[in-house]
Order: C-alpha cells, then structure tokens, then sequence
C-alpha cells in the first residue's frame, strides 16, 4: 500500500489518495478545525469500503462499489497519519478522533471492529473519541452487536455513534438513502441499548435539503431526548448533490433556523455543525474525491478545486 496523491491544505483539512498493491483506491482525512490547534483537536476519517453499495443521492462516494478494506489497509490509513504528527505513535492532543466515516457504510465491514480492538494497543493517547456514523443498514445486526460489546469493554464513557436519518419522511428517507435499513423503532431499541447515563449521547443526524421532511412529533415518538441529539448539517455541494438538484437548507453565515429552534423546544440538544467554507473546495466533507475526479473532469471548477499534489 502507498499513498500516491494528496488534496492539501494544512491549515484546514489534508485529503489523501492511497492505493493498494492491486490498484484500488481509497481516501483518509486528517482534519484540525479552526481556530483549535493541532494539540487541541485532531481529527482522522478513514475509509472502509471501496466506492460504496449504498449510492446514497448526495454523496459522491456512493457507485462502483469494489469491497472492503482489509483490516490492514484501515490501519494503514490510521498509522500514516500518525506517524506524519507523532512519529512515537504517543498522540499528543487534547482531543484525537477517528471516524470510520469517509468512503463506505462502515457497518458492512467488519474489519472496523478489528481495528476498533487493535486501538488502544497500537497507540498512546489523552482522549481518544471513536466515531462512527451509519445509516442502519438491514442484515447488520450481528455488527452492532458486537460494536456494543466492544464499546462497554473498551470506549464505555467516550464512543460516538451517530446514525444518518436526512428525512423524518419514510418515503423520502428510502430516496435520499436507497438501501433497505433499519426502521425508526429499531434504530431506537438498539439506541436505549447503547446508551448508559454519563455516555455520549446518540447522534441522529440530518443533512437538510431544501426539501427535506423534518416531522418533530414523529421524531419524538420514537427518539427520547435523554439519549439522542441531533446534529443539523448542510447538504455539501457534492457532484451527486448537483447532478440530482438537491440545495441545502443550511446556509454559510446563517446560524438562525425555525426547525433548531423547534426542535429544542421539543427537548433536544441540538447541534448545528457547518464546516469551515474552505473543505468544499478541499473535498474533505462528504464523498469521494476519486470519482468526482474521474466523472467531473471538466466540472472540478465547480466542486473540489485543490490542487493534486504527488506524493
């Protein structure tokens, strides 16, 4: 395995193309947030599958689905990260995050719960936070299970799990992520499982389009506010997101919204999480910088514009 191109931009956000030594590609993330330092807060988003089988209608890592990473190739993305900042492997932030969130729905890998094992024995840290984001994807029973038991036995208080609704509209929610998943009542039940007083709370997390379905009463009826939160975030302008005319609701400079206000009125902490301006055209937010490079050769110039570098 090498990594073969980077999309830099150290202040914010460095997107890096690795290869294996068949010839699949795949992307990391290392991400600081402004105006936090280094050794205030790191952030790495790895990848876990090649493409991904979910296609979901606003994120470009969905198509030409090719596998799943071996738990090496995880690892690779994580331990050449580190080893750039922390050649000890002794990671010296505050606040250091992984989340198995970059390209693919990390549920349909197992190797994820490996490398979530292999973790504290590969690395020194202050606080490290796991996160990984899904959409509850059917027939994946079995993997939550067992993330459950590895998060009470090693990440008990400091997991973050987030699973990704976009709609409170069944219908709506079937196009915006055409799989079959878990309904609401399910991601519930496994929810009050998960949580246990003092954790984290349970992410449900809405990328809001224009035209997104936000029913707060149906949200209520299945999402007790003592253990789920929700994050509102912007649709990012994505090739797919383009190319199927789905506008954000959320906008730049824009931090007032009936639905937030609503919804803590309901109860909820709610979280309104807009990125720096910067990782649009960095391509570090949502999707897979490969194909839109391969598909939108003569479109860059309106997504992701960083200079490719060779590495």
């Amino acid at each position: 395995m090498k990594v073969i191109r980077r999309i830099k931009e150290n202040n914010i956000a460095n997107v890096y193309i690795g290869e294996t030594g068949n010839g699949k590609l795949f992307e990391f993330v290392e991400s600081i947030q402004p105006p936090l330092t280094l050794h205030d807060k790191w952030v790495l988003i790895v990848s876990t599958l090649f493409g991904c089988p979910v296609n979901c209608k606003f994120c470009d890592a969905g198509g030409k689905y090719n596998g799943e990473l071996s738990f090496e190739e995880i690892i690779f993305q994580i331990d050449y990260l580190i080893k750039q900042r922390f050649p000890d492997k002794n990671v010296n932030t505050k606040k250091f995050k992984i989340q198995f969130a970059r390209m693919g729905e990390p549920a349909f890998n197992n190797n994820v719960l490996n490398v979530l094992e292999a973790i504290p024995q590969l690395y020194s840290f202050k606080n490290f936070i796991p996160s990984l984001s899904s959409v509850a994807p059917a027939g994946t029973e079995n993997f939550f299970d067992e993330l459950l038991d590895i998060k009470n036995r090693l990440y008990k208080n400091n997991f973050q799990l987030q699973f990704s609704l976009h709609s409170t509209d069944k219908k709506q929610r079937d196009e915006l992520i055409p799989v079959k998943k878990w309904d609401f009542k399910t991601i519930s039940e496994y929810g009050k499982l998960f949580y246990e007083t003092g954790n984290r709370k349970i992410t449900l997390n809405f990328a809001l389009g224009e035209k997104n379905i936000m029913d707060i009463s149906e949200l209520k009826k299945h999402f007790n506010p003592d253990i789920f939160l929700i994050k509102i975030t912007p649709v990012n302008p994505t090739f797919k997101a383009k190319k199927n005319k789905i506008s954000s609701l959320i906008k730049p400079g824009i931090n007032n919204y009936a639905v937030i206000e609503n919804l803590k009125k309901a109860g909820y902490e709610v979280i309104l999480s807009i990125g720096e301006l910067e990782e649009n055209k960095i391509g570090s937010n949502c999707g897979q910088y490969i194909n839109a490079l391969k598909i939108n050769k003569k479109d860059l110039k309106q997504g992701y514009t960083y200079r490719v570098e060779n590495v």
